[in-house]
């Protein structure tokens, strides 16, 4: 069955570091909303100059720290995959996010 999607796999295989990329940013798009709004209910009560020093430390360092460690990460899971069953795991991945998208009210 993945030897129809092989071709798509070996074509994409070459960009594989951007599709990492892109997967981690979707799904922290999509996740960021939540993320932030338990950070602001945690730090509800504290002072103005915490709170905002807590936003510019997990949107600044925190989000781009996830995105640095986790793409070269993923990279190298996606390319040890066979190219079909890599190329329905990209495909069905970005569907997914764009479902769940949907479903949070995000698009």
């Amino acid at each position: 069955m993945f030897d129809v999607f092989a071709p798509g796999g070996q074509f994409i295989s070459p960009y594989l570091l951007e599709i990492a990329t892109a997967l981690v940013a979707c799904m922290l798009v999509v996740l960021g909303a939540d993320i932030n709004r338990l950070m602001r209910n945690a730090l509800r009560d504290t002072n103005f100059v915490i709170r905002t020093g807590c936003f510019i430390l997990l949107n600044a360092f925190g989000y781009g720290l996830i995105i640095i460690k986790a793409t070269p990460a993923l990279k190298n899971a996606l390319s040890n995959i066979e190219p079909g069953l890599m190329f329905s795991i990209v495909v069905l991945s970005f569907i997914g996010i764009g479902i769940w998208a949907q479903r949070n009210r995000q698009i």
